[in-house]
């Protein structure tokens, strides 16, 4: 095979360059670990051993994804007619995109389309098993990547591996995954179960993903069974799931979440985080009235992944953030913009806890907060501190669930702000829904004067 002139960099100097980068990487210097790098990058293209360690290092996802896809680019380029190492390349695309970010959008770059292309011309001449196998791994992975656009090239994949290879639990592990990010969820519950089936021994992986595919499906019992086995203590409660009263958490709400979208509409349009009071270990009701309009709101259901984005410092506690997969059942409450004033922070905000039922009083002025996407994943930012900004006009929504009368909720609110001379709400559409169009236009105008500026 052709090789590129050069100096080769002995076994030696390899494992010596490779320690140097782990300290590196250890100490969260990633800038270091990524100059220290560099004679290897250079090498890569001489020595097939180099650029198997480099990839190596890429799908263990070790470097940021900007520096994994330059090395998956450099050694793309280097190794293009070498099917072994373009199906380690493929393999290794999960460490080049953001994983923890589920419902991205399909990658702007064209490397992974290439790529999948690329893989599929050298298994039409792959004659055999081994590369083949090598292969198909790199394609079901590199197309994965892709969001909802190469879904048909994976699936075809994975089911090929599996034809290979009908005895590795492995492999109907990773097509359970595969099948559960696309809202297949009960194709998902019986590759997990097979997974399981198969491995020597329990794989806690294999039940966490059978268990959320479970409680996506409806199959309650099966969710139940998996979490009792996991050591949870939860029972069957609320929409007939499992539920176990565990402590709120936050999810990263996708307007179109990858499970549910197609390859025509394949963006995850808006996003926010909200929280939620979670149920189980993978679903909860939204408790956050959204600011945005994403077709999923306060009262709603929502199923979450296992792995959190990351965490948000409240104080000394830590709250997990999850990534939205799925919205399970839609309650369709009925929401009302407000405007009002307030004399200290948090008068308003506290006007639901004297409320019949299940409505929620949300100041957004008091709640959201834009934050850059490097501050939502700083876990030293103490997010406790939003709220302790004093407003005295503040402005959000109220949710009220659809059976409740407009009429006596206004009622209940004008009831408890008579008691204080130093709050006031006007909801102009609450007002029109209860039957006082005078009232309502009063409260327009009033609202105006309060969200002019």
């Amino acid at each position: 095979m052709f090789r590129i002139p050069g100096k080769v960099i002995s076994p030696e100097r390899i494992e010596s360059i490779f320690d140097s980068v782990d300290a590196a990487l250890e100490a969260q210097d990633s800038k270091l670990a990524w100059k220290r790098l560099k004679p290897l990058r250079r090498a890569q293209a001489r020595q097939e051993d180099v650029a198997e360690r480099l990839l190596d290092l890429v799908e263990q996802r070790r470097l940021p994804v900007e520096n994994g896809l330059e090395i998956l680019e450099r050694v793309a380029e280097a190794h293009a007619g070498n099917p072994m190492i373009v199906g380690q390349i493929g393999a290794s695309t999960e460490g080049a995109r953001d994983l923890d970010q589920l419902n991205l959008a399909a990658p702007a770059e064209v490397f992974f389309a290439d790529l999948v292309q690329r893989i599929e011309r050298l298994l039409d001449d792959a004659d055999d098993a081994k590369i083949e196998t090598q292969l198909l791994s790199g394609l079901a992975t590199a197309a994965r990547m892709m969001a909802r656009q190469c879904d048909d090239v994976a699936d075809r994949a994975y089911q090929r591996l599996i034809e290979l290879s009908p005895d590795r639990s492995s492999t109907h592990y990773n097509y359970g995954l595969y099948l559960k990010t696309r809202g297949r969820f009960r194709e998902g519950m019986q590759a997990n179960q097979r997974a399981a089936a198969l491995a020597a021994e329990p794989v806690e992986a294999y039940d966490w993903n059978l268990g959320i595919c479970a409680t996506a499906a409806g199959e309650a019992r099966t969710a139940l069974a998996v979490w009792k086995r996991l050591g949870q203590k939860i029972e069957m409660g609320r929409y007939g799931l499992p539920d176990g009263g565990y402590p709120s958490c936050k999810v990263m709400l996708a307007e179109r979440p990858l499970a549910e979208r197609s390859a025509d509409n394949d963006n995850p349009g808006l996003q926010e985080t909200i929280w939620i009071e979670r149920l189980s270990p993978c679903h909860g009701i939204v408790r956050s009235v959204l600011y945005q309009d994403l077709g999923v709101d306060y009262g709603d259901v929502v199923l979450m992944d296992g792995a959190p984005v990351t965490y948000h410092r409240y104080g000394d506690r830590e709250v997990p953030v999850f990534p939205h997969l799925a919205t399970l059942v839609r309650n369709h409450y009925r929401f009302f913009d407000f405007a009002g004033t307030q004399e200290k922070a948090g008068q308003i905000d506290s006007i639901d806890r004297e409320l019949d039922g299940d409505i929620a009083v949300y100041p957004h002025s008091e709640n959201f907060v834009t934050l850059c996407s490097s501050c939502f994943r700083d876990p030293d930012i103490d997010h406790e501190q939003h709220g302790a900004e004093q407003h005295h006009v503040v402005t959000g929504r109220i949710a009220m669930p659809p059976d409740t009368d407009a009429g006596r909720l206004l009622d209940q609110l004008d009831a408890l702000l008579a008691k204080s001379d130093s709050c006031r709400l006007y909801v102009p559409a609450l007002a029109e829904a209860a039957g006082e169009p005078e009232r309502s236009r009063v409260d327009q105008r009033r609202y105006d004067m309060l969200t002019q500026n």
